[in-house]
């Protein structure tokens, strides 16, 4: 991965703002050609640097109106490739996570109701082989959510 430099890490700044915004804006803002630009964040795109654009879909227009995180331990840590495969087949889990601390794995998924939540805890998740308990909690609200600030310093 090449070093990103100043130009880069204001181009980052002002997409991680607004991933919408038209090349020729971001040009203008940064006061270099459009096709500079292009090249620039397609660089970027090709170092890893810049991992996906996306559109944020609210979960709650779709129906889905319970935020959980839960918590997994298992039977042997060595178990996790094995274990992550089966996550990956259920839709609702949008996140998973190997960790360190009191679970081995940490995931987030968006549930209908209680009724749904319930069911892909009783018949999905603990029932993975190597699963030998969970944690679950509830999130009441998502106060804060960003991307990590980037600063103009190399």
């Amino acid at each position: 991965m090449d070093k990103i430099d100043k130009l880069d890490r204001k181009i980052l700044s002002i997409l991680s703002q607004n991933a919408r915004i038209a090349f020729k804006d971001v040009a203008a803002e940064c006061g270099v050609s459009r096709a500079a630009i292009h090249q620039r964040v397609q660089h970027l795109i090709e170092n890893g640097v810049i991992t996906g654009s996306s559109f944020d879909i609210s979960p709650k227009s779709l129906g889905y109106t319970t935020c959980t995180y839960i918590g997994l331990n298992l039977e042997r840590a060595s178990m996790y490739k094995e274990v992550v495969e089966r996550l990956n087949a259920i839709p609702e889990i949008i996140e998973c996570h190997f960790t360190t601390g009191p679970y081995t794995i940490l995931v987030k998924l968006y549930a209908k109701d209680n009724e749904q939540l319930m069911d892909l805890l009783n018949n999905q998740l603990q029932s993975i082989p190597g699963v030998v308990s969970t944690e679950t909690l509830i999130s009441l609200e998502q106060s804060i959510k960003r991307e990590i600030p980037i600063t103009a310093e190399i």
